[in-house]
């Protein structure tokens, strides 16, 4: 039986329970590239506070006169608080102001990633060359995207033009008027098909620059209603 047993554990290929350099390597490489070892690694944040620690540990073991050791041990805990809010600012508010810059990638139901300075130089460029239509177009975007990347009106998908007008006319009560004027001037040319004028555009780009110059009376981040 015990030589059945023996020749049967011969028998049944596998690996070799001591590898050979190649193999050894090929097998570590395979198994410190499992994401498991990536998330386990620590990061800056980790690193920063072991360092601290470590510093205010040898701060504290030394040898030290009676009345000294007090008052070492409060200069480290103010470095270690300073340091710890220095590193939350670096890392912690770039993060959240990205996320109160991102504007929707569709404005007033069409798809549109440009922001309030492209579109404004894009309408410029297409009133130079006597394009009306799309100036203007382009210019209310403009003024949108604007408040929008201001956090003062976001316009979600499917907001009519006169909706967002109203809007900001609650937040710019002396440009509520011209407001209302710049999208009857949009909806002209972009749905009724009507000529656009010099003049539109001009009407259109002054309310936009008197808007980005102002301070909003009412902030007021919310939706507007379609």
């Amino acid at each position: 039986m015990g030589l059945a047993v023996g020749a049967l554990l011969v028998a049944i290929p596998g690996p070799p329970l001591a590898p050979e350099g190649d193999d050894a390597r090929r097998w570590a490489e395979q198994e410190l590239s499992d994401p498991a070892y990536a998330a386990a690694q620590p990061t800056a944040f980790d690193r920063i506070a072991r360092a601290i620690g470590d510093f205010v540990a040898d701060l504290l073991s030394a040898q030290l006169p009676e009345g000294v050791g007090s008052l070492v041990a409060l200069v480290a805990a103010a470095v270690a608080i300073g340091v710890i809010a220095t590193a939350i600012l670096v890392w912690g508010v770039p993060r959240a102001t990205a996320r109160s810059r991102r504007v929707p990638a569709e404005l007033f139901g069409e798809a549109e990633t440009r922001s309030a300075t492209q579109l404004r130089a894009d309408a410029a460029s297409r009133a130079s060359e006597g394009e009306w239509e799309a100036a203007i177009v382009l210019r209310f975007r403009a003024l949108a995207r604007g408040l929008s990347e201001r956090g003062i009106v976001d316009p979600p998908p499917g907001a009519t033009v006169h909706a967002f007008a109203r809007r900001a006319g609650r937040s710019f009560p002396a440009s509520a008027a011209e407001l209302e004027a710049a999208a009857g001037a949009f909806d002209d040319v972009r749905y009724l098909r009507r000529p656009g004028t010099a003049e539109l555009y001009r009407c259109v780009a002054a309310v936009d620059d008197a808007v980005a110059a102002a301070r909003p009376v009412v902030h007021d981040p919310a939706g507007v209603p379609a």
